[in-house]
């Protein structure tokens, strides 16, 4: 059972990534971001529950995707809305764009551009947190198309045979830029499959589930931290947008993208704690307010931000000495 402060944290931060999500596309539709975005629209229960169980010094990689696990895991809205729009009071400077957010204060090892990048860099932090005994744990934020990716199998194995704490998190919302899942994955059900390849725990279950993604995650973790070893937990969600801002979406159907926005799981999440009476119907609504109000301030704020100084281009391309 989630506690009572847990819960209502996970729906202002499902709700705030949203809300993120949606000016991010309005943004990109006035030509005020740099570049395209990869909207996370409809997936925003996993990285919300599972870094609700994680502290700053744990670790997470993410994804071309990635905005929802950035915000999950602490990212200032200001900063990361700032990066989007390649403004120096980014978190990279402007430099990295809408696909590279990263936070080391906050244990956010980075987003990656590059289809299951990510992997092997949790299974490094993984890694150095049991060469320093420490008891922090590493999850690595995938999608369905980077299981079928050498890093993916190869990050499990050596995670497996060094028994690392690390926690991969496949989101699979069914379809790798315009490919079905069906079309380029060799088993339905990703997590208990390829899980048994390499001797750990696999589970595949609902990612738009508040609660089912929580009890998960509380086993992988307390697995990881004792000194058990690695989980993989394939989570199955849908994005309700594009691969990317531009997309013709040719490939699937209005009705199936209709069918999957009646599985909203902030509207489910939000209908559980209602019905649970952990929040009435007005603080819910109160707190996607406030969510919307908090991505207005950020989209001001970087708005207004100054643009990079072309004379510190080659800033931060080679460490001193």
């Amino acid at each position: 059972m989630i506690e009572k402060e847990r819960m209502i944290h996970i729906f202002k931060t499902m709700n705030k990534i949203r809300k993120f999500e949606e000016k991010a596309l309005q943004l990109f539709e006035q030509n005020k971001l740099r570049g395209s975005v990869h909207l996370c629209i409809g997936q925003e229960a996993i990285p919300a529950t599972v870094c609700s169980l994680l502290r700053d010094v744990d670790y997470i990689t993410s994804t071309h995707r990635g905005h929802g696990d950035c915000i999950a895991k602490g990212a200032e809205l200001g900063r990361a809305m700032a990066e989007l729009m390649g403004k120096a009071t980014g978190y990279c400077k402007g430099r990295g764009g809408s696909m590279h957010i990263a936070d080391f204060t906050k244990g956010n090892l980075g987003a990656n551009a590059i289809v299951g990048g990510g992997l092997p860099i949790a299974v490094g932090g993984a890694l150095a947190a049991k060469l320093k005994g420490t008891d922090q744990v590493a999850v690595a934020f995938f999608g369905d198309g980077a299981s079928n990716i050498g890093t993916f199998h190869e990050s499990l194995n050596l995670a497996s045979v060094w028994k690392l704490p690390v926690i991969f998190v496949c989101v699979n919302n069914l379809y790798g830029i315009s490919c079905h899942v069906s079309e380029s994955t060799s088993v339905v059900d990703i997590g208990t499959s390829r899980a048994q390849g390499y001797n750990m725990p696999g589970y595949s279950i609902d990612g738009n589930d508040v609660i089912t993604i929580n009890d998960v995650m509380e086993k992988a973790i307390a697995r990881a931290k004792a000194g058990e070893g690695p989980s993989l937990v394939e989570c199955k969600t849908y994005r309700w947008f594009g691969h990317w801002t531009g997309d013709p979406q040719v490939y699937r159907t209005r009705q199936e993208v209709e069918d999957w926005k009646q599985k909203c799981p902030i509207k489910r999440f939000k209908e559980y704690l209602i019905t649970n009476n952990i929040l009435t119907n007005a603080e819910c609504v109160e707190i996607e307010e406030d969510a919307f109000n908090q991505v207005e301030a950020a989209t001001k704020f970087a708005l207004e931000s100054p643009e990079p100084d072309t004379s510190k281009v080659m800033e931060d391309v080679f460490c001193e000495n």
